[in-house]
């Protein structure tokens, strides 16, 4: 009852302050000053770092506002560099309202009350589903350009990835197997976008082998058994010693990682879908090469 008293409370500002920004916007149009156009969103705020990805590569110069804080983050985000210049936010309905966007871009999974609160004071919100292939990825890139009316910069980064998938295609393929290995023992199986990463690299991922979908929980006397060739692990250190990543420390996974059979997988670029997604595959792909030509030595 707490949460829905507060809610009607937030509601209630939020009303009181758009009347005021509608009633100053009539005020500037009969002064004759200028007024966004309906047509192409110029005031764009993105509150999930896959959209804030997406909106900065595919958006024009000024028309993105906001995104949200993860977007600076440099483990989480690919493209934290670029951005300087946009104003963070954390996902607030109150603080994205006063932002005064004429589009709010947001994940399937994003705050579900900050995109029905938007939603209900009239925001337009268009939600994005996370990618789990490259056909995922490429619907995504191309509903951006839509929603922001920048068609032909998506179809050119769609072509970008058509080109990049193509190149690891055309590659030989390793066959050796991969076993991806995260905190609290978890890995990427079938049906994940990670493990169509695996597949563009020419490796075999041992999750697939082992009859594991999505993410899912992978014993490391599994692991032990499996003996992947490589271990592809994020590179997500904690800032204290934590239970969560106990089995990175186990003698038995030093063992079958040790001898240059672990790859750092930056997770970067595999939370996110775009043309750098295929990086990931790039770095399976030369972990592979490598150790073939040591062990051809």
């Amino acid at each position: 009852m707490g949460d829905g008293v507060q809610i009607n409370q937030i509601l209630s500002r939020c009303a009181r302050l758009r009347a005021l920004l509608v009633a100053l916007s009539g005020f500037a149009s009969g002064l004759g000053l200028p007024v966004a156009a309906a047509e192409q969103p110029r005031r764009v705020v993105s509150m999930n770092v896959c959209t804030d990805q997406l909106a900065m590569l595919v958006a024009a110069e000024g028309q993105l506002h906001s995104v949200s804080y993860l977007a600076r983050d440099p483990n989480t985000s690919v493209l934290a560099d670029r951005t300087h210049g946009l104003v963070l936010n954390h996902g607030l309905a109150e603080e994205i309202f006063l932002m005064r966007p004429d589009l709010v871009l947001a994940g399937t999974y994003t705050t579900r009350t900050t995109v029905e609160l938007l939603r209900r004071l009239g925001i337009r919100v268009e939600e994005f589903a996370p990618d789990s292939s490259i056909a995922d990825i490429r619907l995504n890139i191309l509903r951006m350009g839509e929603v922001l009316g920048r068609n032909e910069r998506a179809a050119a980064l769609v072509a970008e990835l058509d080109q990049g998938v193509a190149e690891l295609a055309g590659a030989k393929a390793s066959q050796r197997t991969v076993a991806t290995y995260y905190a609290n023992s978890y890995t990427s199986g079938s049906g994940t976008l990670v493990d169509e990463i695996v597949k563009l690299s020419g490796l075999v991922n041992v999750a697939d082998t082992l009859g594991l979908r999505g993410t899912a929980r992978l014993p490391l006397e599994m692991l032990v058994l499996a003996s992947p060739d490589l271990i592809a692990a994020s590179d997500e250190n904690y800032d204290a010693p934590a239970l969560a990543q106990a089995n990175f420390v186990h003698p038995a996974f030093r063992a079958i990682a040790e001898n240059g059979r672990s790859v750092a997988l930056p997770s970067r670029y595999t939370i996110c879908g775009a043309p750098f997604t295929l990086e990931a595959a790039r770095l399976l792909r030369g972990a592979a090469s490598k150790l073939d030509q040591e062990n051809a030595r």
